[in-house]
């Protein structure tokens, strides 16, 4: 399983640590990430608001869940946007799955 983690702080940090441990992840993308995220993923220097350019590297590197850390994506229509693209996805903010 390939899995993109939306985020650069601890939180998204502790999640691409505890997922880095299962045998069923094969490899793991931070958009952007952080220092520590680096030794335990590929951090990819992406703009994780332009959600044209997220699309395009899901489908490029053929990403299997994306995991959405902090509210701005939320906020500014993430959600919609992963589903339009029939993408499963995981977020951390239950009021916004709506």
């Amino acid at each position: 399983m390939k899995i993109a983690i939306l985020g650069n702080g601890g939180r998204e940090h502790a999640i691409a640590y505890k997922i880095s441990k299962s045998p069923k992840v094969k490899k793991i993308f931070c958009l952007p990430g952080n220092g520590g995220t680096r030794n335990i993923a590929k951090n990819v220097d992406l703009e994780i608001n332009d959600f044209k350019k997220v699309g395009e590297f899901v489908d490029k590197f053929k990403i299997d869940l994306v995991i959405v850390g902090p509210e701005k994506p939320l906020v500014n229509g993430i959600v919609d946007f992963l589903k339009k693209k029939k993408l499963k996805f995981l977020v951390l903010i239950k009021k916004f799955l709506n």
